[in-house]
């Protein structure tokens, strides 16, 4: 896996724990990761209070105000950093959690230091919030130009069609 990438799916996973307080096993994305990483999914999937600090983060990271979020979860879940070549790729690349970590201490681990490299600049990654009424989600950006505004295009279609609306109410 090439390092943008995995720093973007990092991110994506940060987002989703923030979005729904969980991860999903059934995704292809958490599936792949935790079973590339040997991680138990916890009872319940159950995060404990990782999802509203990771939410803070976000927050914090796209609103471009003090990281203090990512300072807690450096605290919190401080990062083991160190190398593997576990994917037998040939090559070595950074981990900062260990495989078969508990779950929430794994997440937190690695989430906590892709997000400081986001906010403190990875070109790699643009974090944004979905401009849609009432939505409030976060997503990844690596689109070319990163000007993404929405989270999915069911939101993005729900702002067309209701600016449409508005538009043709007034004219009548």
């Amino acid at each position: 896996m090439k390092y943008d990438d995995y720093i973007g799916n990092v991110t994506r996973l940060a987002v989703e724990l923030a979005n729904t307080g969980t991860l999903d096993q059934q995704g292809e994305l958490v599936a792949a990761f935790f079973s590339e990483h040997e991680i138990t999914p916890p009872p319940g999937g159950d995060y404990g209070e990782l999802p509203g600090l990771v939410r803070s983060a976000l927050a914090q990271t796209v609103d471009g105000t003090a990281p203090d979020a990512v300072h807690q979860l450096l605290h919190d879940y401080p990062p083991d950093m160190h190398l593997s070549d576990h994917d037998g790729l040939g090559g070595w690349h950074v981990h900062f959690s260990r495989n078969g970590a508990p779950a929430e201490r794994w997440a937190g681990q690695l989430i906590a230091a892709q997000l400081a490299l986001v906010t403190a600049g990875d070109p790699a990654v643009t974090l944004g919030r979905c401009a849609a009424s009432g939505c409030g989600n976060y997503f990844v950006d690596q689109s070319r130009n990163r000007t993404r505004r929405f989270c999915s295009n069911a939101c993005a279609s729900r702002t067309t069609v209701a600016a449409y609306r508005a538009r043709t109410a007034k004219n009548s």
